[in-house]
């Protein structure tokens, strides 16, 4: 008996591109956040991702971001529909040939060299608004007020500095003292006082979300946690938290990133401020929304901060 998965991805299919489906199977194995599934007809191959209904507004981020990468020269799947059935979202994209990049043969710094290059093409792409989410029909990207912030980045800031007092959580959970309060909140205001450049974000920059084609095209995958925020540190910061979780670029990697980028050694100290900033941020909001995560944002932002504290010898920027 076939998975439900690959049924309801084969009805999908069907429907769309209007003929007999002749073979599906699912992919599984890369750290896809959504159920992915390969289509087979006569005449088309192509993949459908699905997620609950919920996730339509985010495939529909994800298929303009796709559109504005595509016009900038960043490869990538064509969006051929995206839509509801059942209570699930779906995207069907065209089938991108090669390997992923965790399988490549391809050298991997090669491949970060040329996300690199991506990364400076994505940051130019003109966008208006700040935060994860996005008005499709517009096109402005956003972040959903809560108590404390409007949603702006000047709110988010706010937010952060306001949060840090003597009864703050984040000193309860041995992720800084009182002391080291005081200077993160010094740190904070100056970033409040900073003039920024904002930009799209892919949010996942990695080799997972690669496929390298025989002829060495490196194709970009999975926009889901694409954002508008401060560039370029965005993409980078992810890199870092997830070099810190074991799972990210290594050493050499994501310094052929930042080479192949142009960073200076000024932008990679005022990002260093920016990283504790998200880091601090997000586990407030597990703290406030997912009880079930908040060891792991945690163990991040003592990293985080104890990695931040040591590149820049005292502590202080």
């Amino acid at each position: 008996m076939k998975d439900e998965v690959i049924v309801l991805a084969e009805r999908i299919a069907s429907h769309f591109l209007q003929e007999k489906v002749k073979a599906a199977h699912q992919i599984m194995g890369k750290g896809f956040v959504n159920q992915v599934c390969l289509v087979e007809t006569d005449r088309h191959n192509v993949i459908v991702r699905m997620n609950h209904k919920d996730s339509y507004p985010i495939f529909m981020k994800e298929k303009w971001c796709i559109e504005q990468a595509a016009a900038v020269g960043i490869p990538g799947p064509e969006t051929l529909s995206v839509g509801i059935t059942d209570e699930t979202a779906y995207m069907i994209q065209t089938v991108v040939q090669g390997d992923n990049g965790l399988d490549a043969a391809t050298g991997t710094i090669e491949v970060w060299r040329k996300l690199g290059e991506y990364a400076k093409r994505i940051h130019s792409i003109p966008v208006t608004g700040f935060g994860e989410r996005m008005d499709p029909v517009s096109g402005t990207f956003y972040s959903p007020p809560h108590a404390g912030s409007d949603g702006s980045w000047q709110g988010y800031v706010q937010y952060n500095i306001n949060s840090l007092t003597e009864h703050d959580p984040l000193i309860e959970l041995g992720v800084l003292t009182k002391a080291e309060s005081r200077r993160v909140r010094h740190w904070f205001e100056r970033l409040k006082m900073e003039t920024f450049r904002f930009g799209l974000c892919h949010g996942d920059l990695s080799l997972k979300n690669t496929m390298v084609a025989p002829t060495g095209q490196i194709t970009l995958l999975d926009w889901g946690n694409a954002e508008v925020t401060v560039v370029p540190y965005g993409d980078i910061i992810h890199m870092i938290r997830c070099q810190i979780h074991g799972e990210g670029p290594d050493h050499v990697q994501l310094e052929a990133f930042i080479e192949s980028y142009g960073l200076t050694e000024q932008e990679l100290d005022q990002m260093r401020l920016v990283m504790v900033l998200k880091t601090f941020d997000n586990l407030r909001w597990a703290i406030d929304q997912s009880p079930d995560e908040v060891d792991y944002y945690v163990g991040m932002a003592r990293k985080v901060f104890a990695l931040v504290q040591e590149a820049n010898g005292d502590g202080l920027i």
